[in-house]
């Protein structure tokens, strides 16, 4: 995306024209798929948001955000693609699979938690018993617990290597969440939906702003992706981080470039986003881990 000092130097009325300058069906279409005051149908959000960057990009196949901002810019499509060639979130990765291999207290390893780890595509789903969003962090720390470990700090680099392993023997799965049936997952549904639906900051920017209604443009220098296939390349290999970082670190980054207050890793309310996010990008290949700038 951008940095703290690159936003503070866009003005605010370039920002508000930027917006007023949306087609109209650019407009209605995010209206329709995320007017957060509508009877929750998590299908027809799912089925609209479909729609919606079908007609805001009719050259790019729905499947193709998998791939970000990569999807709509060739010539960063080019350099992502060179990059991959020796991607170095190799390192991490063989990190990953060390620690996925290795015993816990009790002598047995992750295996027992999540086989041979190709397991990404079955996260995040809603526990109607704890009555919460589990990720695959948290099933992570879960693992630990029932096997006399403590668990690992959720904005570390030991769960990040781990979640990177699986995510690469996860590779070409398809995400297929649950369509949200019962109150419990119906309102953590929703309060993902509103939190990516509501403005924020000192900004005022809702993530909708970005990835709905600016998808596919510059600011400044880079191109703002779409809300498809936002969580199939996690965790990412960021070039300004120079390491590999978990989505939740990416979704505090965006909320204190706008002047908001950030929540911490695997807090409610990320986990929430996460299962929106998830749900509406459906259909998609996993293809992480993966490079972003």
């Amino acid at each position: 995306m951008f940095n703290g000092k690159e936003f503070t130097m866009i003005r605010r009325p370039a920002i508000a024209a930027m917006l007023l300058t949306l087609s109209s069906y650019s407009l209605l279409g995010y209206m329709a798929a995320f007017s957060h005051k509508a009877v929750a149908d998590p299908e027809s959000d799912r089925q609209a948001m479909r729609a919606f960057y079908q007609k805001r990009f009719p050259d790019i196949a729905p499947e193709a955000h998998k791939d970000g901002v990569y999807a709509f810019d060739e010539n960063a499509r080019e350099q992502w693609l060179e990059l991959e060639d020796f991607p170095p979130y190799e390192i991490a990765i063989d990190e990953g699979q060390e620690l996925f291999e290795s015993p816990l207290a009790d002598g047995s390893n992750y295996s027992d938690c999540f086989g041979d780890g190709a397991v990404k595509n079955q996260f995040p789903y809603f526990d109607e018993q704890k009555g919460e969003v589990i990720t695959l962090e948290l099933a992570i720390n879960t693992c630990r617990s029932q096997h006399g470990d403590q668990p690992l700090p959720y904005d570390g680099a030991e769960i990040t290597r781990l979640t990177a392993y699986i995510a690469f023997q996860s590779r070409g799965q398809t995400i297929a969440v649950a369509e949200p049936a019962n109150e419990g997952a119906l309102a953590a549904y929703n309060d993902g939906k509103r939190f990516y639906a509501s403005r924020r900051g000192q900004l005022n920017f809702a993530c909708t702003s970005c990835h709905v209604q600016l998808a596919g443009n510059r600011l400044r220098a880079e191109h703002l992706s779409a809300s498809l296939g936002q969580v199939s390349h996690w965790p990412a290999y960021r070039l300004k981080w120079q390491d590999v970082g978990s989505l939740h670190r990416r979704f505090a980054r965006c909320i204190k470039q706008v002047g908001a207050e950030p929540f911490p890793a695997q807090s409610k309310e990320y986990r929430n986003l996460e299962y929106f996010l998830t749900y509406i990008s459906n259909g998609l290949p996993l293809n992480g881990p993966s490079i972003r700038k």
